[in-house]
Formats: C-alpha cells, sequence, structure tokens
C-alpha cells in the first residue's frame, strides 16, 4: 500500500507560495487503481514525483510497501552522455536483471535502430519518451505510476507494443496516473480521486470525480 499522512508540500513561486498539498492523509492499496484529476499547474508531476519518492514532503509521513515504478517519461535515472544500450545494462544491474535481456528487451521495444548505440543526449524528444517507458516496462513493479498518459509517439509499431505490453502488466499491478483529463484516467481506472485546495478528495467511481473537476474548473 501507499499512504500519506498529514502531508504537506509548498513552493515559493519569487511572490507567492503555492500549495500542493495541506496536512492530506490518504491511502491507496493495492489492486485498487487510482486516476487523479487536478487541472495543470496544480502539482500532478509533484504528486507523483512524491509518490515515487522522488521528492519529499515538507510535513507529515508517506509511507510505501511496495514496489512503486518511477513516473512513465522520467529520465531522471538516464545518463545522457551514455547510450541506450549502457543505460539500460546499468539499469539492470541496479534492479538485479540480467543485463542481456533488460537491452535486448528495451532494444525491441524502442525501435530506433542504431541509434540505442549512440548518446541519449543526441534524441528527439520522442525517441527519449520510447526509451523511458521501454525502461518502465522491462522492469516488475506493484505500482506503477503515470503522469498525463502514455508518452506521445507517431510511430504506430511502438504504440502497440508498448501498449500491449503496459496493459498485461496491469492485470497483476496498480496503477496510479495524475491527469488533467478525465478521458486519460479512464483507460486506466474506475476510481478516481481530485486534487484540489491542498486535499486529495477520494471517490468510489471517475463519474463521481468527474461532477466536482468539473465544477471546479467551470465554475
Amino acid at each position: 500500500m501507499i499512504e500519506f499522512d498529514n502531508v504537506s508540500k509548498s513552493f515559493w513561486t519569487g511572490k507567492t507560495r503555492k500549495v500542493i498539498l495541506d496536512r492530506a492523509s490518504f491511502r491507496v492499496d493495492m489492486g485498487q487503481s487510482l486516476g487523479i484529476l487536478a487541472p495543470n499547474g496544480t502539482g500532478k508531476t509533484t504528486l507523483i514525483n512524491m509518490i515515487a519518492g522522488l521528492e519529499q514532503p515538507d510535513e507529515g509521513r508517506i509511507t510505501r510497501k511496495a514496489r512503486i515504478s518511477f513516473p512513465l517519461g522520467f529520465m531522471g535515472g538516464v545518463v545522457t552522455r551514455h547510450s541506450a544500450t549502457e543505460n539500460a545494462r546499468y539499469i539492470a544491474r541496479l534492479y538485479s536483471l540480467d543485463p542481456d535481456y533488460v537491452e535486448s528487451f528495451c532494444r525491441w521495444v524502442c525501435g530506433i535502430g542504431e541509434y540505442f548505440d549512440m548518446p541519449v543526449g543526441t534524441y528527439s524528444s520522442g525517441m527519449r519518451a520510447r526509451f523511458s517507458f521501454a525502461l518502465l516496462l522491462a522492469l516488475d513493479f506493484d505500482y506503477y505510476l503515470i503522469d498525463e498518459g502514455m508518452p506521445a509517439s507517431t510511430d504506430p509499431e511502438f504504440n502497440r507494443k508498448a501498449g500491449t505490453i503496459l496493459r498485461e502488466k496491469l492485470l497483476n499491478a496498480t496503477v496510479i496516473v495524475v491527469s488533467h483529463q478525465a478521458s486519460t484516467i479512464e483507460k486506466f481506472c474506475k476510481s478516481a480521486a481530485v486534487l484540489r485546495h491542498g486535499q486529495l478528495y477520494m471517490f468510489d467511481t471517475l463519474e463521481e470525480a468527474k461532477r466536482l473537476y468539473d465544477y471546479e474548473t467551470q465554475g
């Protein structure tokens, strides 16, 4: 499970203090995939990074009793001066996996040919997103964290392969997805929450969450 207990997080913007969470408490149990609706600029990425452990709260406690992925699209663990080959093999060793397997899996999913052996820093944003997604799919987690859905790709073969693998993994895993669009969340989750005024309001269904979200964003 993942549990936030009286967690607070805010940032100083230079003029005002932006509150992301204000003594917020909630829990996400394994098997209960959750979508979180929040408008742009309200702290969706900060929240998902806190769940992953990439950012720490100002106050309160976050308990994680499961294997939790890095957020889909996160490139913080990738060294851009190294090739995808070198990065894939290094990350495999960090997770005590077979480097040959992780490298070959990522090569197959990415489908970027000879670029796989070139520095990641030379990649386009789309190629970086594909490599990050492939790394995520090569590893096994109890919770998968997704920020605004799958990475944009114009390659139908990549979309087909990556989408199929992700759906298979989610049969035995839990997903937490944050987005400003309900249509993104409904692809992954039945229950949802709304990030509002520093609190996370949990609902049993996406429809219930949408009613509060629409009222807040259209009011």
